[in-house]
């Protein structure tokens, strides 16, 4: 098994943690090329507030999966497993190592393991007839539908979620199948490839200081003037783009009802709370290997330690 399928390395972890650094250093330490499993890297122009690589970042090391569309296209997760299996073949022919990484767990698991996405196409006008009862009828009359009809997929989602309730109850309606099927049957499908998971972390409240150290930082490198730009391309709170964090926030302020003082606390706080969900998100894999950062007195040590452990269970 182990001669029959690609070898790759994940990087994952909350972000705000340390991700592009450590995976820049590993990439260069294993001749490996780096693939994006974030979901609004894909767009072009959202930058800053996404944390992408840079251009020194990509000259560096070869980045896929990023900047593939303009911020007022659609994209799915569909997509993304698509582009992201081309970019691993690509990467494999070239005899290097792959290292996915991101912290958005879907792109992840889609890209990763045999989710089949063939039944669930998107129908825009019951997602937008679902949409409208959200906004009527409230998340929870949505979420107490999805129960009685994928109870499985209800008990995972938040209240507030409403993007993923929806999403279910689209699947079901659509093909009359819950969502939740295609999760058990890629739970019981033989494994595409041959991974090993480093899942980065560090205690709350270091790793909440960083989050606003650099959204500080986002705003001083010109956060503000990039969202200006990109709605004068279209984005607005309508399109997926819109709603992504680090962006979303900026829509009131430009409509003149909120101070950028708001926009930057506000921006703090769904950071945080974007942070914890990830980490229940990523909990639920066993498979992880865990690394506390503050645990190791240089980035040096770690790397000796992930470069071992990868030489160890892939070669």
């Amino acid at each position: 098994m182990k001669e029959k399928l690609t070898r790759i390395v994940v990087i994952l972890g909350p972000t705000g943690v340390g991700k592009t650094a450590i995976s820049l250093s590993l990439a260069e330490r294993l001749h490996a090329e780096i693939v994006s499993a974030d979901s609004m890297q894909i767009y072009r122009g959202m930058n800053i507030g996404t944390a992408k690589a840079t251009a020194a970042d990509r000259a560096r090391i070869p980045h896929h999966c990023i900047d593939l569309l303009e911020v007022t296209e659609r994209y799915s997760a569909a997509q993304y497993q698509s582009d992201a299996r081309a970019a691993l073949a690509q990467i494999r022919q070239k005899e290097k190592l792959p290292i996915l990484v991101g912290g958005t767990g879907l792109y992840l698991r889609a890209a990763l393991e045999a989710y089949d996405f063939s039944d669930a196409k998107v129908d825009l006008s019951l997602r937008s007839s679902l949409q409208e009862r959200a906004a009527q009828e409230g998340n929870l009359s949505l979420l107490n539908e999805l129960e009685s009809v994928d109870a499985k997929t209800a008990a995972k989602l938040h209240v507030n979620d409403a993007k993923r309730i929806i999403r279910a109850l689209e699947v079901y309606y659509s093909t009359g199948k819950p969502i939740s099927l295609a999760e058990q049957v890629t739970e019981q499908a033989e494994p595409l490839y041959q991974v090993i998971y480093f899942g980065l972390t560090r205690p709350r409240e270091q790793l909440y200081a960083r989050i606003e150290q650099r959204v500080d930082q986002m705003f001083e490198s010109g956060l503000t003037e990039e969202v200006r730009q990109l709605m004068q391309q279209g984005l607005t709170e309508r399109v997926p783009a819109g709603q992504a964090l680090g962006y979303k926030e900026f829509f009131p302020y430009f409509q003149g009802t909120v101070s950028l003082d708001s926009v930057t606390a506000l921006l703090k706080q769904n950071t945080r709370r974007y942070a914890k969900r990830q980490m229940t998100w990523f909990r639920a894999n066993q498979q992880i290997h865990w690394f506390d950062l503050s645990r190791f007195a240089s980035e040096e040590m770690l790397l000796e330690e992930l470069e071992t452990l990868v030489k160890h269970t892939l070669f």
